[in-house]
């Protein structure tokens, strides 16, 4: 019942980790928004120069690419949560494997936690694509600027 446990607090940082990003993720979506908005007030929709015409593609890509982070982020942690999932059910069946000592018990537990660990490399793989996204996010910001 030890390793169920700790790896379900081992989610749990994880998916700390993750909520965190998502907050930020969906700060910046709202901050772009806004500077989109003020660029493209109806008062200086005609008067953008170059500069800010570009800077106005920037943003919608910058937009698209930070919304597929959301995507992502989402995806890690509903693997997370399903791992967790998981993991409790192995500590039910390793539990109930102490008051009746059958196999079908045992091989259930098992499959239960490796299927939690199978969800969390998924989750860990989605986690690493938003992190690589991120680093595109900054290129076009560079190239901005």
């Amino acid at each position: 019942m030890l390793a169920p446990g700790i790896m379900i607090s081992a989610c749990g940082l994880l998916l700390l980790g993750m909520n965190n990003k998502y907050s930020i993720v969906v700060g910046r979506i709202r901050a772009l928004n806004d500077e989109k908005r003020k660029l493209i007030s109806p008062s200086k929709l005609e008067n953008l120069n170059p500069y800010k015409e570009k800077r106005l593609d920037n943003i919608n890509v910058q937009i698209d690419f930070f919304a597929n982070r959301v995507v992502l982020i989402k995806k890690a942690v509903t693997s997370y949560y399903i791992a967790i999932g998981f993991y409790i059910l192995a500590s039910l069946l390793i539990g109930v494997n102490f008051l009746s000592d059958q196999a079908f018990i045992q091989i259930s537990a098992l499959m239960a936690f490796l299927v939690g660990m199978i969800s969390v490399v998924f989750g860990v793989y989605y986690a690493a694509q938003e992190i690589k996204n991120g680093l595109e996010i900054v290129k076009v910001e560079i190239e901005h600027v």
